[in-house]
């Protein structure tokens, strides 16, 4: 398996995540909350919002594309902070770092 398909099946991983954490089911923001020029749309979008709509997508569309990974990926910190302010339990809140620190590894490590 390449770095790519291995992204792609983190991605998934991802995503079952939130789906079970109830952090996937969502509406898109409006068009105005993708031009955010703060780390993670942190003032457009909520944490969530922005792991389900820019960075599952973007990792996507760069796997599918067999493009070059990113030279950095460092968004478990954010996760585990985010995690602090939110009702989620212990299961699905390790879960979902796990499956972003994997994610993080993988395209730093590519």
């Amino acid at each position: 398996m390449n770095a790519h398909q291995e992204l792609k099946q983190a991605l998934h991983e991802l995503e079952s995540c939130m789906e079970d954490a109830q952090m996937w089911q969502m509406a898109m923001p409006p068009a105005s909350a993708f031009s955010s020029e703060q780390p993670f749309s942190a003032d457009t979008m909520s944490l969530p919002e922005w792991l389900r709509f820019v960075f599952v997508a973007r990792l996507h569309a760069l796997a599918e594309a067999q493009a070059p990974m990113p030279a950095n990926c460092d968004v478990t910190p954010a996760l585990e902070a985010y995690l602090t302010s939110v009702p989620v339990s212990t299961h699905h809140r390790r879960a979902l770092c796990q499956a972003v620190t994997r994610i993080d590894r993988l395209v730093t490590e590519s």
